[in-house]
């Protein structure tokens, strides 16, 4: 096992920022990826941060942090956290600890939102502290 906690983000955070402020506040995905190196060096842990729009790229990476020894995973998959099976078995196929990140809390939100098939198979979920939901996140990582 290594020290490195893959990042992941999915559909339309690469639009953070700008995309409905009111739900997801101002931070742009630099700016969280920035807050994450800082605490992710006070906790001696190394910070990969990717985003991608295509749930394949997500899947791929998965697999990727479990043959890489990764110590776990923070995963905000966007909305392919309300769809996608294949993310769910990808989780359950690899060893690698996954917690679920959201900036919102998608409980509060529509009903689409209520269904989280990551969460059936992530071992925690962090929600709701916008920016902060993935430093809360990855100081669980430091506890594992």
């Amino acid at each position: 096992m290594t020290d490195t906690v893959f990042v992941l983000n999915g559909p339309n955070l690469n639009l953070l920022g700008l995309r409905e402020p009111e739900i997801y506040g101002a931070d742009t995905l630099d700016d969280i990826a920035g807050m994450l190196e800082d605490r992710g060096q006070e906790l001696g842990l190394d910070v990969d941060m990717r985003q991608s729009n295509h749930e394949g790229h997500l899947v791929d990476w998965l697999h990727e942090a479990n043959a890489d020894g990764a110590r776990a995973v923070l995963l905000n998959a966007g909305a392919y956290t309300h769809t996608s099976i294949a993310l769910l078995d990808a989780i359950k196929a690899i060893k690698v600890p996954v917690i679920e990140v959201h900036l919102s809390d998608p409980e509060t939100r529509e009903p689409f939102r209520h269904v989280s098939y990551v969460g059936m198979a992530a071992v925690d979920c962090v929600k709701g502290l916008g920016a902060r939901s993935y430093i809360v996140a990855l100081e669980k990582v430091a506890a594992l």
